[in-house]
């Protein structure tokens, strides 16, 4: 993680520890002397990050297997597919920075860490939460707006949209990481809290999006004048929104917001940062576990199916009894076809 000074100038990273209690100084600059609960909280969820993240590295690369090449796509699938890419991206990069921090740590070997290497941790953070608010929207759209939605909806808006959250946040990422010396020569202290300040400010329009957008999807679901059924694929959706509200939004927060504020890290007791990213690889590992978590359940129980027909019943649109019927009809063709 970069530190800036007051300024918006890069600090350099030093993490020194000659002992588990006496002195530990966190990436951020801080130097717990004298507590050594902080000290071990530090490493501990250093190494509880690294661990979720090699999970999670396997449960989204199982995720784009199947929907990059075993599965037919459709709009919320398309999305999904995307963001399992940006989370993947995320954790290649946490893995890295847990390994360098540890190896700095436990074994004195200073590595290292290429600076652009965060301009590619906050693109993928911010393409992760950009997929997922428009997860929701699209998702409230069908459901407030059926007709239309089916009728008029144009065919390649998941793919166009996709395409554009890509290329934004990848602008979004070049502009902060050029401004702040992540990339090459950096263009001053001005410019990077320009740029900040614009990433910040998108962060928090994604932010009331998402939560808008869930919470009228909710009322309109649960409160609106025509029953609407409750599918696997609201389930989902919902899972997600809510692990990412409790888990990833606070890396978001301190990233892009409290590091500017001067001698946060010294009014919190311990380090804030390790905590934030140990939620965040425990956000981007859930996302997986949530899809086959809800497609193994079938009236009410779990059951144990392949994993990609697990992945097809979490994006399903249709209730359980529908699929029952589509199931026996289906059985019923192929007995009359050997007949």
């Amino acid at each position: 993680m970069e530190e800036r000074n007051s300024s918006g100038e890069l600090l350099p990273v030093d993490l020194n520890t000659p002992d588990w209690g006496t002195n530990i100084t966190a990436p951020n600059g801080r130097n717990h002397t004298g507590i050594p609960l902080c000290g071990i909280m530090f490493c501990t969820m250093i190494f509880l990050s690294l661990i979720i993240a090699l999970v999670g590295l396997v449960g989204n690369a199982i995720v784009l297997w199947l929907l990059g090449f075993h599965m037919r796509r459709n709009g919320f699938s398309v999305y999904i597919l995307n963001l399992a890419g940006a989370d993947f991206l995320f954790l290649c990069f946490q893995i890295v920075h847990c390994i360098h921090i540890i190896l700095d740590i436990f074994y004195s070997k200073t590595v290292d860490t290429p600076l652009f290497s965060f301009v590619v941790s906050n693109f993928s953070y911010l393409c992760g939460l950009s997929m997922l608010s428009a997860i929701s929207i699209e998702r409230s759209l069908s459901v407030m707006c059926p007709i239309w939605y089916r009728c008029r909806r144009p065919r390649h808006t998941s793919a166009v949209t996709c395409t554009l959250i890509w290329f934004l946040s990848l602008l979004l990422s070049l502009l902060e990481g050029k401004g702040c010396g992540l990339l090459f020569d950096g263009l001053g202290p001005d410019w990077c809290q320009t740029f900040d300040f614009i990433t910040a400010a998108w962060l928090i329009v994604l932010f009331v999006v998402l939560l808008g957008s869930s919470l009228a999807l909710m009322v309109t679901i649960f409160c609106g004048s025509h029953r609407i059924p409750v599918t696997r694929l609201f389930v989902t959706i919902m899972c997600t929104v809510l692990v990412f509200l409790f888990f990833g939004l606070p890396y978001g927060i301190y990233q892009f917001l409290l590091e500017w504020i001067e001698n946060f890290d010294y009014v919190v007791p311990c380090d804030f940062y390790s905590v934030t990213l140990f939620l965040s690889c425990a956000n981007s590992c859930a996302n997986p576990v949530i899809y086959f978590l809800v497609g193994s359940i079938r009236h009410c129980r779990f059951q144990r199916n392949t994993l990609k027909l697990l992945l097809q019943r979490a994006m399903q649109d249709t209730l359980e009894e529908e699929e029952c019927e589509e199931k026996s009809s289906s059985e019923r063709s192929k007995e009359m076809k050997r007949v």
